[in-house]
């Protein structure tokens, strides 16, 4: 399936994108300036990953997808908040990297992988091994145990090296001496490739710990045989590349977005779609200070005019979805910087070491937290941490007695 750049409404786009236009600038500058801004984005993340699975049909809650990201999962998680999680941590692995990275080779190569449940793990200890090393560039009051981070390391090496000796042993002996040439940089250089060409390889290795599959490997139980996702995913490839050059880059994201509505490159990660697009945004220097909410504008339309049948009709869709989600996003950063000068004025006359500081910047990272969490990641007792919401006055969320959460709304 092709995707026709001829014959675009121009005429009727050029109001949306004004607008589109002028509100996405007016927040990316804010959240430049703004003191606030890093809180913003972190809670962004949270909200833009609920509301990508809103976008396919499914429930997810924002409390849910927190403790889960935490490691504090009060019940089994459920595929759902799974899948919310994996779109919370590609969010913040493209903002990480430089811009233009998600729409490489490596990077798409890296961001297409299917991690197993040992590979997801792996991520997300190597996820918070970052953090620590980050809050320890900062020089924080309290330095990582320099031992558990290491203990994190040699898990993470363990945890790998038995997934490659799984995947080994179920492979055939017969392929073993033609996969005995090509070390794993000649495999993760092969994906990077194909990616590029369109092509694909015998089973690559990936460094994430997943395995790209092959069309011709492929259980026909859970993939379509016909449904060739590198011609797919080339196609679509060829329409971001004819866009950069031809169109300003919000109207480059609103029809790169719709090739990939139609196209359909991948079946199994539709919802990387839209974090490719937010990249697009960011390599065109559109977004400098945060990757954009795509699915939080996209919520705010009506199906019927995101799914229309008429191409200038969705357009119009996508670049009301940007106007509106950046509309709300400057409401939001509004509300957080007045809680944080609230909660702000009750440091005066507290100790240097005091943790109210890092509590406030905890509060407006997260759409909400708990006593465990704040424990968690204050280094505190839970007494100690209910202690300091009654001095913050954050606003409880639950209404109960038991189980209790802080936010800000």
């Amino acid at each position: 399936m092709t995707y026709d750049l001829h014959g675009l409404p121009l005429r009727e786009l050029l109001e949306p994108l004004i607008r589109a236009e002028d509100q996405l600038a007016r927040l990316d500058e804010r959240l430049h300036k703004s003191e606030t801004g890093p809180g913003f984005i972190e809670r962004a993340h949270f909200h833009d990953a609920v509301a990508q699975l809103w976008l396919e049909g499914e429930l997810v809650h924002a409390e849910d997808l927190v403790l889960h990201d935490a490691m504090m999962d009060t019940r089994s998680p459920t595929h759902e908040l799974t899948r919310a999680h994996a779109v919370l941590r590609t969010r913040r692995r493209i903002l990480a990297q430089p811009p233009g990275w998600a729409l490489s080779s490596t990077g798409l190569a890296m961001l297409m992988a299917r991690e197993s449940a040992a590979g997801s793990q792996l991520a997300r200890q190597q996820d918070h091994v970052g953090r620590a090393a980050a809050g320890a560039e900062a020089g924080e009051d309290e330095q990582p145990d320099a031992l558990a981070l290491q203990l994190v390391e040699i898990d993470a090496v363990l945890a790998r090296t038995e997934r490659l000796l799984e995947s080994a042993g179920r492979r055939d002996p017969r392929d073993r001496g033609e996969e005995s040439h090509s070390g794993p940089a000649g495999k993760t250089g092969a994906i990077a490739g194909d990616v590029a060409s369109g092509t694909s390889s015998a089973a690559p290795a990936d460094p994430d710990g997943g395995a790209s599959r092959n069309l011709s490997t492929r259980s026909p139980l859970v993939d379509d045989p016909d449904w060739d996702e590198e011609k797919r995913l080339a196609r679509w490839l060829d329409v971001v590349e004819d866009v950069r050059e031809q169109f300003p880059p919000l109207l480059a994201a609103a029809l790169v977005w719709d090739a990939w509505e139609r196209i359909e490159p991948l079946r199994h990660q539709a919802w990387l779609g839209n974090l490719l697009v937010a990249g697009l945004l960011q390599a065109t220097d559109k977004t400098n200070a945060h990757l954009a909410g795509i699915s939080i504008g996209l919520k705010q339309v009506a199906r019927d005019k995101r799914r229309c049948r008429h191409r200038a009709t969705r357009l119009a869709a996508f670049l009301e979805g940007i106007a509106g989600g950046a509309e709300t996003g400057l409401k939001e950063l509004d509300r957080l910087a007045l809680a944080r000068a609230q909660m702000e004025r009750r440091l005066r006359g507290k100790r240097r070491n005091s943790r109210l500081p890092a509590l406030i910047e905890l509060v407006l990272a997260r759409p909400m937290v708990s006593a465990g969490l704040m424990a968690k990641e204050l280094g505190i007792t839970q007494r100690a941490a209910l202690d300091l919401v009654s001095e913050l006055g954050i606003r409880e969320l639950t209404g109960r007695g038991r189980f209790r959460a802080w936010g800000v709304l």
